[in-house]
């Protein structure tokens, strides 16, 4: 059996656009822990002099960043779960069961995918000052999680379930919700999980709607906090960077979770079409 032969000129073209696209990753990791003189220095230093986590500790001190991380994590965790529940549901309904007005529903949800989020802003805002919802959190949280991705998404998937699991469960004298449970969500979880990474990337970073629907700096959200931090900071990109830095780590953590899963349910789908 014969030596297996590598392709050395594609592996070094792929490694050296791999350093490239994250080389600014790199730099940004590093320039959180530099010190004024490290960051304007001449020639350019890719390592600090001496790491500092001052950066990390005086962002603290120049925005209330601690409520603004605290409010991003209640409103993300709050729109996801609601948004994949509805998902899921409703994906359920449209690829496993039979009800009037089916595909004309259907291609109404479609049709929404199409619609950009601008174009809602003005009826979405008026609906939540109808119902006092200035300055909360359902304010941030409802308009928002409706998720047509997500649900096209999961009903891709949902349809390749075979119908005879789902009609042995009925058998078995399972219910609705039972069948979706045991069967349809069981058989499922790879994308789900590719759902809630999408879902909570999309929320985490939501900027526009939480700046419309909230004057209370106690509700500011993170996305909205670090431009504050700009006008603050000046000319310190340091402190700017660690924040930065800071905001995305939940980010990354959730990727980690959920990347073999999101590339798998990607695969599956494009083998799928």
């Amino acid at each position: 059996m014969g030596k297996k032969r590598y392709n050395w000129p594609a592996f070094i073209i792929l490694l050296l656009f791999s350093f490239i696209m994250i080389f600014p990753f790199i730099w940004m990791v590093l320039s959180a822990f530099k010190t004024t003189a490290d960051v304007y220095a001449y020639p350019v230093k890719i390592l600090p002099s001496s790491f500092t986590f001052d950066n990390f500790a005086r962002v603290f001190q120049m925005i209330d960043f601690g409520r603004y991380y605290l409010n991003t994590i209640i409103t993300t965790i709050a729109q996801t779960t609601i948004q994949i529940f509805m998902s899921i549901t409703a994906a359920y309904a449209f690829a496993k069961l039979d009800f009037p007005f089916k595909r004309s529903l259907y291609m109404i949800l479609q049709s929404a995918m199409f619609v950009p989020f601008s174009v809602l802003i003005i009826p979405l805002y008026q609906l939540v000052v109808k119902a006092g919802m200035i300055d909360t959190y359902a304010g941030i949280i409802l308009p928002q999680v409706l998720g047509v991705f997500t649900t096209m998404l999961l009903i891709s998937f949902f349809t390749s379930i075979p119908t005879d699991l789902v009609d042995a469960a009925k058998i078995d004298g399972c219910g609705y919700f039972s069948i979706l449970v045991h069967v349809v969500i069981a058989n499922s979880t790879t994308s789900i999980s590719a759902a809630v990474l999408y879902a909570f990337l999309n929320h985490w970073r939501s900027y526009l709607w939480p700046l419309l629907v909230t004057n209370d700096n106690r509700l500011r959200t993170l996305a909205v906090g670090l431009k504050y931090l700009i006008s603050e900071a000046n000319s310190a990109y340091q402190y700017m960077i660690a924040a930065a830095l800071m905001s995305i780590l939940p980010l990354m953590i959730v990727y980690l979770l959920c990347e073999k899963n999101f590339v798998r349910s990607m695969t599956m789908t494009g083998m799928k079409n």
